[in-house]
């Protein structure tokens, strides 16, 4: 058992948990809790090691490289204290856009210049919980495997198809592979998005909350919204891609019948 910080094993995934740039350089990322682990084991990443503190982890440990740390140790190293007790660390999948091949009915989401890791990782919260089949961003800004966007996600970037690409990239792939395409654009022709017909293979296009989608994408698909009541113009974003997600899935089961 490690008991001490100074351990240099314990010291090196101290800094692979604190400095991005030296764990991208090194082609892994950490995953913190029980069900984050057990969620990318299931859908197939590949372990380096474990640390686990048996002490609050409790539960037979995953096959593979186990170090046992010290409750004190795995304390300072986690994020969520005691919460959990076993911290994986794994290498990154690399994915291309080319290797997604979209079902008949498929739904995708696309957000583009997205900033925030609690933002993404609510997103795919909902794209899994209602059935998207895949999730595009467009310029990437940040980490996909963010500790907090794996934390925000509750591991559900496991098991979602998650491609990152340039937005004319992106734009070129729905058109060539005939999805109707549905921006978020505030203007005058934005139709509410429970008229539309989502039950196909579509797109919808999300931007922003600063500053919405980019004028690159005028044009370039019917204009959505969601309709509301209040006094206010727009939602958190996340909540937002939530709502459609659920639309999309409503009017697939309704399509059904």
């Amino acid at each position: 058992m490690i008991e001490s910080l100074q351990n240099e094993r314990i010291k090196k995934l101290s800094r692979i948990i604190t400095d991005n740039r030296f764990r991208k350089k090194a082609g892994i990322f950490v995953v913190e809790g029980k069900q984050e682990n057990e969620r990318a084991l299931r859908f197939g990443y590949e372990a380096e090691e474990f640390y686990i503190a048996q002490s609050i982890y409790n539960a037979e440990p995953p096959s593979g490289k186990v170090c046992e740390v010290s409750a004190k140790v795995y304390e300072k190293l986690a994020y969520r204290g005691k919460a959990e007790g076993i911290i994986g660390l794994y290498r990154e999948k690399e994915c291309s856009l080319e290797d997604f091949n979209p079902s008949p009915q498929s739904s995708v989401i696309v957000v583009e210049s997205l900033e925030k890791p609690g933002n993404l990782g609510a997103i795919l919260r909902s794209c899994e919980a209602f059935g998207i089949e895949a999730l595009l961003i467009a310029d990437p800004r940040l980490d996909i495997y963010n500790p907090n966007v794996i934390r925000s996600s509750v591991g559900c970037l496991f098991g979602m198809n998650v491609y990152q690409a340039e937005t004319e990239e992106i734009h070129a792939f729905l058109k060539d592979r005939d999805f109707k395409i549905f921006t978020t654009i505030m203007d005058s022709s934005a139709r509410d998005i429970h008229t539309q017909d989502l039950s196909g293979r579509a797109a919808l296009v999300f931007g922003t909350e600063h500053s919405g989608l980019s004028t690159f994408w005028q044009g370039k698909g019917q204009n959505t919204l969601i309709p509301m009541a209040g006094s206010i113009d727009s939602l958190n974003l996340s909540n937002a891609v939530a709502i459609s997600c659920y639309e999309i899935l409503r009017q697939k089961l309704q399509k059904k019948t």
